[in-house]
């Protein structure tokens, strides 16, 4: 496998065909939970270039499956675990046929011309070509997040139906492929949440627990641990904050990681650029969570203190979650 390159004009080839057993085009797959806000226009973004929309739903309590079948989504529920789960449901037991998959998340969109270079690219790609990175842009109270290293985010969205798999994870969960190689596709991809700055606090807070649990399934041992995320499988960028987090950022002394990477961001990174909006996040996002889940890590520490057997812990860090170990 080679890694991450641009790519640079269409390769008309009979390495084109579709795979016998797949339909030509994209399915795009979007996970929701209460995303009445949100749905709408991501279904209808996301059918501009898109055979099917699939949505996953994990027994919402407001309007979002009404509105996403009233639009002509298929609409498929099942129990939320975590974002890895539900999207391996979705892989592996929702029957898609396309050629290709997307995933998008219900607050986010995907450009105009990035959607015509997809419609006019991948048919043209050769059977080698097995994934498709995005950069995705941050918007956030409004504003684009330029600085402290948020854009672009180079992640692997687009992959051939049967060569990705996502990684078993409880947060930071990355799509990668088996076998092949990854190209990059430029245009507008972004973020756009439309909730508010509590949403944001309580999203957070949860993220935060589940970063926690991996970062001690790791520690302890608690967890399988599948293929390795790496420039070839995932896209360099993913790679290489994989790398940094487990052998250098995992291992700083409690509290000074958030510390060291806010400043990073926003000082030598450039994120003091973005104003008011900027300070917001950059602290929010670089500093308070970061330091939020080093105070997880250490509360879920000594609950397993007195646990012995990997099962012990594991229950011990259930109760304390509320987490479907």
């Amino acid at each position: 496998m080679t890694a991450l390159r641009h790519f640079e004009a269409p390769r008309l080839s009979a390495g084109g065909a579709v795979r016998a057993g797949y339909l030509p085009g994209i399915t795009t797959i979007i996970l929701t939970l209460d995303e009445e806000i949100h749905i709408a226009r991501a279904i209808a973004n996301a059918q501009a270039f898109s055979r099917e929309v699939l949505v996953v739903d994990s027994f919402s309590r407001d309007r979002t499956v009404d509105i996403a079948r009233s639009m002509g989504a298929r609409v498929v529920q099942n129990a939320w675990v975590n974002y890895a789960r539900q999207f391996r449901f979705a892989l592996e037991e929702c029957g898609v046929q396309t050629e290709w998959i997307l995933r998008l998340d219900a607050d986010e969109l995907i450009g105009p011309e990035l959607a015509k270079r997809m419609e006019l690219v991948l048919p043209t790609l050769t059977q080698d070509v097995t994934g498709i990175v995005l950069n995705r842009r941050h918007v956030f109270m409004g504003k684009w997040i330029r600085h402290g290293g948020r854009y672009p985010l180079h992640l692997l969205r687009v992959w051939r139906n049967g060569l990705g798999e996502v990684e078993d994870r409880w947060m930071d969960e990355h799509v990668r492929v088996r076998g092949g190689r990854t190209i990059a596709l430029p245009g507008l991809f972004e973020d756009a949440n439309l909730r508010d700055i509590a949403f944001f606090v309580a999203k957070h807070n949860g993220y935060a627990a589940r970063e926690a649990l991996d970062v001690l399934g790791k520690r302890h041992g608690l967890f399988a641990e599948g293929p390795e995320l790496t420039a070839a499988n995932s896209g360099e960028q993913a790679g290489l904050k994989r790398h940094l987090k487990a052998k250098v950022y995992n291992r700083l002394p409690f509290g000074i990681g958030p510390l060291a990477y806010f400043l990073y961001r926003y000082v030598f990174q450039l994120g003091f650029l973005d104003g008011r909006a900027g300070l917001v996040y950059h602290l929010m996002q670089g500093f308070w969570y970061r330091f939020l889940v080093d105070v997880r890590v250490l509360e879920l520490e000594q609950a397993i203190r007195s646990c012995v057997t990997p099962e012990e812990k594991r229950a011990a860090l259930r109760d304390a979650t509320g987490l479907k170990l």
